[in-house]
């Protein structure tokens, strides 16, 4: 063996060494033949499968999730073809039956005039890093959800409303339908909170917000707390008598649960008084002002003896 020859074993065999020792697993496929001519033996040990059983193309893909395998595939063959280095994310099924997520980063190998001779890429196990992005999700959507959340009632708040409300009165709009909105404050709250003080005024504001869930319970029907001891409830597509009936079953069912409440002046149980509002809103028209509308007949009920609803 020549000298030349010696050192190209020697850096051959280098080379192979160094990539083998580490965790990235190296393989390469002829393009022509869509078979593998090396895949590192560190397979064995991620997957199960032995470098022997890698030998074409469909073994790769055979070894895909099928949720994974249509994209993963499509999308490395046209960018293989396309000559463009790419990375592609999959789960790779083990010969267990378990699934592991793999980074694949490959790059495409072209002759002197442009054609694909070959891919060589590197796989590399990146299940941890999908579980900890995966628990990031989970608490973004956690914290995202608490967020809209009234900690008190465990019912919307305001901030959620204001979303809400943004997003139906554009539906509303669009669609021509009727959007209704009650505005609901608890009579003598004050004095309740003076009287029998704000632990028990807690429980009297949860107990209100569940039985307000209770009334306004269709599909679409969406309740919050707007502030203090008032709520507000959004009804989409209801007109003035469909949400007439759902604002009396409200104070009814509030009326009803005889919730104790010495300090009212109407009498002996905690009630409500409902402002009420409907429209068909144009494009040009403004929530805000809708709200502050509705805001004006819940102070009217109060102002006519509380415990009544005005929507007029």
């Amino acid at each position: 063996m020549s000298a030349i020859e010696s050192r190209v074993e020697f850096e051959h065999t280098t080379y192979k060494t160094l990539l083998e020792s580490t965790r990235a697993i190296p393989w390469k496929i002829d393009w022509e033949t869509m078979h593998f001519t090396y895949i590192g033996p560190q397979i064995e040990e991620l997957l199960g499968w032995g470098p022997e059983s890698w030998i074409s193309a469909q073994d790769w893909a055979d070894r895909i999730h099928a949720e994974d395998r249509d994209w993963a595939v499509n999308f490395c063959i046209s960018q293989s073809k396309a000559g463009v280095d790419h990375e592609a994310d999959y789960r790779a099924l083990k010969k267990n039956g378990d699934y592991v997520w793999i980074r694949d980063v490959v790059h495409v190998v072209r002759r002197d005039d442009g054609t694909v001779e070959s891919l060589i890429g590197f796989m590399f196990d990146i299940s941890e890093r999908k579980r900890t992005e995966e628990q990031l999700a989970a608490l973004r959507r956690e914290l995202e959800e608490l967020s809209f959340k009234d900690s008190l009632t465990g019912i919307a708040n305001r901030r959620r409303f204001d979303v809400m409300m943004e997003s139906e009165w554009a539906n509303a709009c669009r669609n021509k339908q009727p959007l209704s909105l009650l505005l609901l404050d608890i009579d003598f709250f004050k004095q309740y909170n003076d009287r029998y003080g704000h632990l028990d005024g807690d429980q009297c504001l949860k107990r209100v917000a569940r039985l307000i869930t209770l009334a306004a319970d269709r599909p679409r029907d969406f309740a919050a707390r707007f502030g203090g001891e008032e709520f507000v409830v959004v009804l989409p597509d209801t007109n003035e008598s469909e949400a007439y009936k759902i604002a009396s079953r409200c104070r009814d069912l509030i009326a009803s649960e005889h919730i104790q409440h010495e300090g009212s002046e109407i009498g002996k149980y905690v009630t409500v008084s409902i402002g009420l509002g409907t429209m068909v809103p144009e494009c040009a028209d403004e929530a805000s002002a809708f709200i502050k509308l509705v805001d004006r007949r819940l102070y009217q009920a109060k102002r006519r003896g509380r415990n009544t609803i005005v929507n007029d």
